[in-house]
């Protein structure tokens, strides 16, 4: 349906049928949170959300870019004025894309493009990646350029990171891209090496809710790339390339080396236990025991609040709330600073867990969040 509609709306702004129509969902991450950038490992997996895009070529060095989910007509570029930070608009996303295909030498010419996405915006699902991903699978397929999917996730992350000028890691963009219904992706952001893990919650009779708080965060407003600095700091002042090089039995010796660094000691601390947390869930999933990550969500939680300092109120008071209600576990999930938790929970607790949070939320007089259950599905593909 959503293909169809898409279809429809392009026909109506350009006055003729797209090539195709492709989709690229969000994500949640279920563990892994802000080691993407330090080298290290992330486990996320895709959500039935998805940014579906018409597209066709164009062969006059246009690109005429519109979405259904924002108000305004069509906005067209010229792709020899495509620069880097010169678009703070929701376009900056696709123009990324089409400025970095170009960039590394791919013969894009130009597209017209009609978007409508179901990702939440602002939640922490990663809405911006899906829209990047989205343009590139369909450039890449109409122009036929050849590209993996690996590819295209390091050239989004490119558009991301240059020309929007938000300082992200590699893992929304591959998700979105590479991401298989019915498991999590468990990479390696150093070699981009993947793993896909069955992650079949139904089948054992649970569930993973998503609370999107409905605080807004932005990546390219600062804290996110104070963090990435800091990160990037401690690894110099510790002599290797990247924080996942400090091993994890060796974690005290480099804590002790940074002396009262209070916060290079405290970013360091995280991303290292981080890491051991992703390759913990990956050996429980992997052997059967998935009720068991439940506390190892609880502790990436608290080290994203208390060492990474990026929770806030809303956040906190969801993972509390759901573990006061009955949770197996919970944290909250994505960049920071607003956005959305995850809850574990057996199927027969989520409308008690719900309401809980529901209630706890009205007391405190914050919006009331939105809740609904993430199903590991598929990655990116070709829709029409």
């Amino acid at each position: 349906m959503a293909a169809q509609q898409v279809r429809d709306g392009f026909t109506e702004l350009y006055g003729t049928e797209p090539e195709g129509v492709w989709s690229a969902p969000g994500r949640v991450n279920l563990i892994g949170e802000h080691t993407d950038y330090n080298d290290g490992f992330v486990m996320p997996f895709a959500l039935p959300h998805t940014a579906v895009a018409a597209v066709s070529r164009r062969e006059d060095g246009v690109l005429r870019l519109h979405s259904s989910d924002v108000e305004g007509g069509v906005v067209e570029l010229r792709l020899d004025d495509l620069a880097p930070e010169s678009d703070r608009d929701w376009t900056a996303y696709p123009a990324g894309v089409v400025w970095a295909l170009r960039e590394a030498g791919h013969p894009v010419t130009g597209a017209d493009v009609h978007l409508a996405s179901t990702v939440p915006a602002g939640a922490g699902l990663s809405s911006s990646a899906a829209l990047e991903v989205v343009v590139a699978l369909a450039l890449n397929d109409l122009y036929e350029l050849g590209l993996q999917r690996w590819q295209l996730a390091r050239l989004c992350q490119r558009a991301e990171n240059v020309y929007v000028g938000a300082p992200t890691g590699i893992m929304d963009q591959t998700a979105s891209a590479c991401c298989e219904s019915g498991h999590a992706l468990f990479l390696d952001t150093r070699d981009l090496g993947q793993k896909q893990i069955p992650f079949d919650l139904a089948a054992e009779g649970m569930v993973l809710l998503v609370v999107d708080t409905r605080v807004k965060h932005a990546h390219n407003e600062g804290e996110y790339g104070k963090r990435r600095a800091g990160c990037e700091r401690g690894a110099a002042l510790l002599g290797v390339d990247a924080l996942r090089d400090i091993p994890y039995g060796e974690l005290d010796a480099a804590l002790a080396r940074l002396g009262d660094d209070e916060e290079a000691v405290r970013l360091v601390r995280h991303v290292v236990t981080e890491d051991e947390r992703v390759e913990k869930v990956v050996a429980l999933l992997e052997s059967g025991e998935t009720r068991a990550i439940g506390p190892v969500l609880v502790a990436g939680h608290a080290s994203l609040r208390d060492d990474f300092r990026i929770s806030c109120p809303e956040l906190d008071l969801v993972v509390d709330t759901a573990l006061a209600s009955g949770a197996l576990g919970a944290r909250m999930t994505g960049g920071g600073f607003g956005g959305s938790a995850i809850v574990l929970a057996e199927a027969a607790d989520v409308e008690t867990i719900t309401k809980a949070v529901q209630e706890a939320f009205a007391a405190a007089e914050f919006t009331a969040p939105r809740v609904f259950e993430a199903v590991p599905s598929a990655g990116a593909r070709r829709l029409v």
